[in-house]
């Protein structure tokens, strides 16, 4: 951020320009000090409360993130937003704060509503908006009640990828696909940020890193280890090469995680907020895919990561709803200053 937060907490990120028009998404943020040449970091939090939204997204901000984020399902073993309405909120709360969708369920939207949601969004925002892009599957009765086959989520988000990557910069756009069918729409107003919105491509196997490589300004996997990390940016960019971009996908991560003095009690905390979001025992997997322990060990697992290429993390607390904000600040204040510039 451009300055300091008025509530006295240090903040942890440098400069960043967050009304560019232009795609660039390298600045700002920590250091990774590991590394020949310094490259910097972006650490974003997602948002718990569906409910409290303008009030987390101002203490996000006051807290030095450069991204308050939040995800969205029609319904889930726990209560869920809907991105496009919590980001608005955010964004009439705070002034430079980034606003990222983690994630949309794109194949849940008709392409064009898809389009301008996040056209209109990104206006209102006056450039803050990231679209985070993902084809979802974990509850087959959501696609069912949406009237939207669960086999057919893959196509049609590479299919709403193109249209939306059409009319983000076209006029009279005509297009006859699988699932869409356009006779010369126009978008207006078009996105505030030139051509479009950062699109992130979440997922965590091949078929993702395609349309991460084809489509995504970034990648941004969830439920991975930093071994798993590392292969996917590799993969990504030979992908990349072979769609001929003369850019890369910027390497992102999604994680869960909990920081507390005690290492058990963290680990606890976890463990129980995961296992009710997945409706599954999850006390085997904190280790493997979450962040969770002291400061220490917290810093110590997060330079995993960084060291295995993500340059914007997106961290979600995993804990009782009791102890979320505690959660959020301490990592704020304990851990991420380690990394910053």
């Amino acid at each position: 951020m451009d300055r300091a937060p008025e509530t006295g907490v240090r903040s942890l990120c440098g400069k960043t320009d967050c009304f560019a028009t232009t795609v660039d998404w390298q600045r700002g943020g920590y250091v990774n000090d590991n590394k020949d040449t310094k490259e910097q970091v972006q650490f974003g939090l997602a948002m718990r409360r569906a409910d409290q939204v303008a009030e987390q997204a101002r203490a996000i901000e006051a807290l030095g993130y450069d991204y308050a984020t939040t995800g969205e399902h029609v319904f889930f073993h726990v209560p869920c937003a809907n991105a496009f309405i919590s980001l608005a909120v955010a964004a009439g709360a705070t002034t430079t704060l980034k606003l990222m969708s983690t994630i949309t369920l794109l194949p849940l939207y008709p392409a064009v509503l898809a389009a301008k949601q996040a056209a209109a969004l990104d206006v209102a925002s006056s450039g803050r908006f990231h679209m985070g892009i993902g084809v979802g599957g974990e509850l087959p009765n959501e696609f069912e009640a949406s009237g939207v086959p669960v086999s057919e989520r893959g196509a049609r988000t590479n299919e709403a990828l193109e249209i939306m990557r059409r009319l983000f910069v076209e006029d009279d756009v005509h297009f006859e696909g699988e699932f869409n069918h356009l006779s010369g729409v126009t978008l207006e107003p078009k996105p505030f940020q030139k051509p479009s919105p950062p699109i992130w491509i979440s997922g965590r196997k091949d078929a993702a890193w395609r349309r991460a490589a084809r489509y995504g300004s970034g990648w941004l996997p969830y439920m991975y280890t930093p071994e798993m990390l590392a292969e996917s940016n590799q993969r990504i960019a030979e992908y990349r090469a072979e769609e001929s971009h003369d850019s890369p996908v910027d390497p992102g991560l999604f994680i869960f995680f909990c920081c507390h003095e005690d290492n058990s009690i963290a680990v606890e905390y976890a463990n129980e907020r995961l296992s009710k979001q997945y409706n599954q025992d999850f006390s085997s997997m904190i280790d493997k895919y979450a962040i969770a322990g002291d400061p220490d060990r917290c810093s110590e697992r997060l330079r995993e990561y960084i060291d295995a290429g993500a340059r914007t993390v997106i961290l979600s607390a995993a804990s009782p709803m009791s102890y979320v904000e505690t959660a959020e600040s301490f990592m704020a204040q304990e851990v991420l200053p380690r990394f910053q510039a």
